[in-house]
């Protein structure tokens, strides 16, 4: 069975016009060029260590531009790096009481607990097969091998879903089409006019991602905008204008 989802031109226009309000913003303008670039840089696994972490940090969390999880991220050098943790005979413990001690984050054990064990999927074979994964997906830039590679992070690391797969994957710069949808991108479409319920836990059923998010590829189609783009517009949005300066904006 399949859907058909009508477009208005007056919906466009809307979209069209919310892009060019927000298109200056340093979140928008590192998002084109890093998810956009026609030559996507190969992943190291210190940069895919830590940009897992920030998943796992900001799936339940705020993570705005003055938030606690932004600013642990930022700390120069990052405590959690991977040569820094690995090493430590203990990696939940090491975890934790680095975020404990920071302070202002939640959900610290589970984030922990679920690191510890995605260190191990990051070495030997298995972190040659993702290897694999990753590079299939740099040299083919397609709506279809980027859901292939989200399924694949999904079902492997702890403390994922559909939404922060597609945030791993994005922070990487490897994804034009597949975004996490989060409650920024929820409230959004219900502001918009989504007719159905964007419940997170409706959203954690992958079938139920894919419907909705195919709407949101629709509608960028029509308006002839990156989905990737849109996300990071949509974010943006919801902090006051020029917060996300080019240096937080890597995330």
């Amino acid at each position: 069975m399949k859907l058909a989802y009508d477009i208005q031109d007056a919906e466009v226009g809307r979209v069209r016009a919310f892009m060019a309000d927000w298109s200056e913003d340093e979140l928008v303008k590192t998002r084109i060029l890093r998810n956009l670039a026609a030559e996507k840089p190969r992943i190291n696994r210190p940069d895919f260590w830590i940009k897992m972490l920030a998943c796992l940090l900001t799936s339940q969390q705020s993570s705005g531009p003055k938030s606690p999880i932004t600013r642990f991220l930022c700390v120069d050098p990052f405590p959690l790096r991977i040569e820094a943790v690995a090493g430590t005979g203990d990696v939940e413990s090491t975890c934790r009481n680095a975020m404990q001690t920071f302070g202002g984050i939640r959900y610290f054990n589970n984030i922990a607990k679920y690191a510890a064990k995605n260190l191990p999927l990051m070495t030997g074979d298995a972190w040659n097969e993702c290897e694999v994964e990753l590079e299939t997906l740099r040299a083919n830039q397609t709506l279809e091998a980027e859901r292939r590679t989200a399924d694949y992070i999904d079902d492997r690391f702890w403390g994922f879903g559909p939404k922060q797969a597609r945030n791993l994957l994005q922070l990487l710069g490897l994804t034009r089409f597949e975004i996490p949808i989060d409650s920024r991108i929820t409230k959004w479409m219900q502001s918009f006019g989504f007719p159905l319920p964007l419940h997170p836990e409706l959203l954690g059923h992958r079938d139920y991602y894919l419907f909705v998010e195919d709407a949101i590829h629709v509608l960028c189609k029509a308006a002839e905008i990156s989905p990737c783009v849109l996300d990071a517009a949509i974010f943006a949005s919801f902090d006051e204008k020029g917060s996300w300066t080019k240096e937080l904006s890597v995330w």
